[in-house]
C-alpha cells in the first residue's frame, strides 16, 4: 500500500494521471462535438421531412379545393339550367301553345280574307281586313321569336325529323319522291329543337 501511495505520489504518477484525464476529456469533447453536429443533422433531417409532409398535406388541400370548386361550378350550372328549364316548360310552353293555336287562327283566317281580297267582288273593306289580320299575325310571329321561337323554313323534301307528312300524291317519277307539294301547316322550333313539326303534302314514287 505505501508503495502504490508512493507510485501514486511521485511526479511521473501525476503525470499519467493528468494526461489520461487530459485525454479522457479531449474524447469527451470530440464526442460532444459528434453529438451535436449528429443532433443538428438529424434537426435538419427532420425539419426536411416535416416539410416535405407540409408541402405534400398543402397539395392534396390544393387539390381537394380545386376538385370542390369544380364540382360546386358543375352543380351551379346544373342547378341553373335546370332553373331554366324548369321556368321554360313550365311557364313558356303553355304560353307559346297558345300562341301557336292563335297563329294557327289568324292564318287560317288570313288565307280566307286573301281568297274574299282577291275577288272581283272584293270590297276595300275586305283588303283592310286582310292588312290589319295579316299585321296581327305577324306581331304573333314577333313574340314567339322573342320567345326563342322559330318557324321552319321552307324545304323542297321532305326531312322526317321536321315534318310529318299527312297526305301523299303518286308520282311516276322516282327523282321526285319526297317532294314537297305544299305546307297545310307551319312548324316551329324551340330553342334548336322541333317544338311542332311541319305538315305537308309530298310526292310518293309508285
Amino acid at each position: 500500500m505505501q508503495e502504490l501511495s508512493a507510485d501514486a505520489a511521485s511526479p511521473r504518477s501525476s503525470e499519467r494521471v493528468i494526461a489520461g484525464i487530459t485525454a479522457l476529456l479531449s474524447a469527451f469533447h470530440s464526442l460532444g462535438q459528434r453529438l451535436e453536429s449528429l443532433e443538428e443533422t438529424a434537426a435538419r433531417n427532420f425539419e426536411a421531412m416535416q416539410f416535405q409532409k407540409i408541402e405534400s398535406h398543402l397539395a392534396v388541400i390544393r387539390e381537394t379545393e380545386s376538385v370542390n370548386q369544380k364540382l360546386f361550378d358543375s352543380l351551379h350550372q346544373e342547378l341553373a339550367e335546370y332553373r331554366d328549364n324548369f321556368v321554360r316548360e313550365s311557364l313558356q310552353k303553355p304560353v307559346i301553345r297558345d300562341l301557336l293555336i292563335l297563329f294557327d287562327d289568324l292564318s287560317a283566317i288570313e288565307n280566307q280574307l286573301a281568297e274574299m281580297a282577291s275577288a272581283k267582288e272584293a270590297r276595300p273593306a275586305d283588303a283592310r281586313a286582310y292588312d290589319n289580320l295579316r299585321n296581327v299575325r305577324h306581331f304573333v310571329m314577333e313574340v314567339l321569336q322573342r320567345l326563342e321561337v322559330t318557324p321552319i323554313e321552307a324545304r323542297p323534301k321532305v326531312d322526317r325529323g321536321l315534318h310529318r307528312v299527312i297526305e301523299v300524291e303518286r308520282t311516276d317519277s322516282s327523282e321526285e319522291e319526297g317532294q314537297i307539294v305544299r305546307r297545310l301547316r307551319q312548324g316551329f322550333l324551340w330553342r334548336g329543337k322541333v317544338l311542332r313539326p311541319e305538315e305537308v303534302v309530298s310526292k310518293r314514287f309508285r
